[in-house]
């Protein structure tokens, strides 16, 4: 089997049709024509206010010349007329301005035993005002009011209040106890009202618990709950190592305080003062007395012989030489070797006899020195005489003063 190779021709060449390009560039154009501002002989939307409103619809455009008329919204009222605004041959519309004002609602005067108040200092359209009563009065009614839309006018969003004498009802009646003035049905504003409890029928009084005095401080308020008059007996507050310092009494009941101290040795865990509260029991909690304890010292113990002895009473130290002794000394009757002992102030026996010893010695001495300056002057006394008598005695002598030496 034999392959042929053809040779394959290129298409023709197609010149690009002038037609398309031409056709996208004048589109183009024409949309960036269409996209800048065009100048027109009309003026822009009308404008807009807070008070006021156009009386027609608004048109597509305005020419120069047309004249568009506004009214005042609900709620306001023109202060001049016509309001209107023209378009002009600059195509900008004539100036305007705010020209409603807001209506206002009737007069209020200050209701009986109270007074009102202006929020905004006038009572135009949107304002409001707010009520308040003299002290021991009380308000019916609402307590803010505000000026609104009412049909084609302004009023108050309602009635004016009125301000009531605060009084109350008699307050709650409790067991085993009464109040001042329980024959009144009705307490005015301020008025005070004191609980007490009944004498006891048993061995134990009754204790108060809770406000003794109430007082109406608004309609058919109190200003607290009645109280209650029961039994509240705490036992007694016993503390080993410790004593009462305040408080004695043979029975303690409700509020009763007691002040404790520890004896010496002791100190206190807890507090020193306690309260019979109401459920019987020591507020806070009867406290202990605990023996202090002596903290070990972490330094060594000084014993008496390091002790220095003050300078009126130390005995004079010997002077000795830097080096150490093998074996010192010890005196008898001494704690230190080589020392005297500091226990006694009388020096021991053996120091009085060292002392007699060298004085003993002193006196030799000086009587040896008399001696041989005695004998010198006898010598010399001597010497002089036998020179005296004749040479011979003098040779003599001198011969028997040199023997030795030879």
């Amino acid at each position: 089997m034999t392959a042929s190779c053809s040779s394959r021709k290129a298409p023709p060449y197609r010149s690009e049709s002038p037609f398309s390009s031409r056709c996208f560039v004048g589109i183009l154009l024409v949309a960036l024509l269409l996209l800048l501002p065009t100048s027109s002989d009309a003026c822009g939307e009308p404008p807009r206010f807070t008070t006021m409103q156009l009386q027609n619809a608004t048109k597509p455009s305005y020419s120069p010349g047309d004249r568009i008329y506004y009214e005042c919204r609900p709620g306001y009222q023109p202060k001049y007329r016509p309001i209107s605004a023209v378009c002009q041959d600059d195509n900008m519309w004539s100036p305007l301005q705010e020209d409603c004002t807001g209506k206002q609602c009737p007069n209020l005067g200050d209701p009986t035993n109270g007074q009102v108040q202006y929020q905004s200092g006038n009572i135009l359209f949107g304002s409001q005002v707010h009520y308040v009563c003299n002290d021991g009065y009380f308000l019916i009614g609402p307590s803010i009011l505000y000026c609104e839309i009412s049909g084609s006018t302004v009023n108050w969003s309602d009635h004016p209040p009125i301000c009531e004498k605060i009084q109350c009802r008699p307050p709650g009646k409790i067991l085993n106890g009464k109040y001042t003035n329980s024959h009144k049905e009705i307490f005015e504003y301020s008025e005070v009202v004191t609980y007490s409890c009944d004498a006891s029928s048993g061995t134990d009084q009754y204790s108060l618990v809770g406000e003794s005095k109430l007082v109406c401080i608004e309609k058919d308020k109190w200003s607290s709950e009645p109280p209650q008059c029961k039994v509240v007996k705490c036992v007694y507050p016993y503390i080993e190592n410790g004593m009462i310092v305040s408080g004695f009494a043979s029975k303690f009941y409700y509020q009763a305080t007691i002040v404790y101290r520890c004896n010496e040795g002791f100190k206190l865990s807890g507090s020193n003062i306690i309260v019979c509260g109401v459920n019987s029991t020591w507020e806070p909690e009867i406290p202990t007395c605990i023996k202090e304890s002596t903290t070990p010292s972490t330094q060594p113990p000084i014993s008496s012989a390091s002790v220095s002895t003050p300078p009126s009473s130390q005995p004079p130290v010997p002077c000795v030489s830097d080096s150490k002794p093998t074996h010192p000394t010890t005196i008898p009757g001494s704690s230190h070797p080589g020392y005297p002992s500091h226990d006694d102030e009388t020096p021991p026996k053996d120091v009085e006899r060292l002392g007699a010893g060298i004085i003993v010695a002193i006196v030799i001495g000086a009587l040896l020195g008399v001696g041989v300056v005695v004998c010198g002057m006898y010598f010399c006394f001597c010497k002089k005489k036998k020179g005296k008598g004749g040479i011979a005695t003098y040779s003599a002598y001198h011969d028997k003063a040199t023997t030795p030496a030879e």
